[in-house]
């Protein structure tokens, strides 16, 4: 039987056995605008089963700028971002809290909430009511990546690694932001929430796990527990390697992560959470996706697949069209999943040595 697409995210998650392995794309404006043919052809053949839902939220006066074009942007926080490559969003360089003493400067972007949240709440739910898809809150809570850039990312680590006076007060006014934000999402429609935070480096936490989990593990705990409470999935990104903690967001319930799965050892991330967890995604950005040869886009995938799919379901087939992807590769991607979850016959793995690390 066929599933419609909300059905069949539902059945990824709940490991309930999907009729396909469901499918998500992200693209940035670098692809849209030199891609547009093929990135409409991707989306006809492939559309995916997961969808935004529009956002009710104000404008903040404190926004200025583009931020996938070179120059400065200014988000609704009031951190600024030097950018110097079209198509991504830059960095921080100037921390509006340059002393953590002044923290209480900080101003969470409130006015950016609907004034009239029933008419908001109303605008979304009529969205989800009229589609098929899995709809996903568009909004993202990042409190370690919001820290830093209030901070500056240098600050950050030495606020977090001493916790001076300020550190959790300011760490608290962004979480009571967020789970303000949550209260909103988790009171539509929607069937999931989003946070995220990059947490790794190519090897490792950017802190110790056992720092993370003193301080950010009960605070994503608090996103879960809302989430669930309203009925609602729950799902995180976070750039590079976050195998150590993976466990630990499973433990609090975090239905689906995105993560940079070829910087992690598959086989360990294959023992400590498959079947626990679903993976969101993603395919390596920076050898497989701009690679020449599609054949590369099939090889990731049954990669992944050997370690990580089970029919019953734990696997989203996500990717990033992204800075110098090839098209012909990301089709490659979201075929070679549709013949995954047909059961078509698995290539022979490669050596763990020869995936290529993001």
């Amino acid at each position: 039987m066929t599933m419609t697409p909300r059905e069949r995210v539902r059945a990824a998650l709940q490991f309930d056995s999907p009729d396909r392995v469901p499918r998500d794309i992200w693209t940035l404006p670098w692809a849209e605008k030199h891609y547009p043919a093929e990135l409409a052809e991707i989306v006809r053949r492939y559309p995916p089963d997961i969808v935004s839902a529009p956002s009710p939220m104000l404008r903040s006066p404190r926004l200025s700028g583009d931020p996938y074009t070179p120059g400065t942007y200014t988000d609704e926080w009031g951190c600024t971002f030097l950018n110097i490559q079209e198509g991504a969003i830059g960095e921080v360089k100037e921390p509006i809290v340059s002393d953590i003493a002044l923290w209480r400067g900080v101003s969470p972007p409130y006015e950016t909430f609907p004034q009239d949240r029933n008419r908001a709440i109303a605008t979304v739910n009529d969205f989800c009511l009229k589609t098929h898809s899995f709809v996903l809150s568009d909004a993202w809570s990042r409190p370690w990546e919001r820290y830093q850039f209030i901070r500056g990312s240098v600050n950050a680590m030495m606020d977090i690694a001493t916790m001076e006076e300020g550190t959790a007060e300011l760490l608290g006014a962004i979480q009571r932001y967020y789970m303000e934000e949550l209260d909103f999402w988790t009171s539509t429609l929607v069937d999931g929430v989003r946070f995220m935070d990059d947490w790794g480096s190519q090897r490792h936490l950017l802190i110790s796990p056992a720092t993370w989990r003193k301080i950010f593990k009960p605070m994503y705990k608090e996103y879960a527990d809302l989430a669930h409470d309203r009925g609602k999935f729950i799902f995180m990104h976070s750039d590079g390697n976050i195998e150590e903690i993976l466990p630990d967001l499973a433990e609090i319930g975090v239905d689906a992560v995105n993560s940079q799965l070829f910087c992690m050892d598959l086989e360990r991330v294959a023992r400590d959470v498959k079947g626990k967890i679903t993976f969101w995604g993603e395919i390596d950005r920076q050898h497989v996706l701009p690679a020449a040869d599609p054949g590369a886009g099939r090889s990731a995938v049954r990669d992944v697949a050997r370690h990580l799919y089970d029919p019953r379901g734990g696997i989203i087939a996500q990717l990033e069209f992204g800075l110098a992807a090839n098209p012909a590769v990301v089709a490659a991607v979201y075929d070679e999943w549709d013949r995954v979850g047909a059961g078509k016959e698995m290539t022979r793995p490669e050596p763990a040595a020869a995936r290529s690390s993001m």
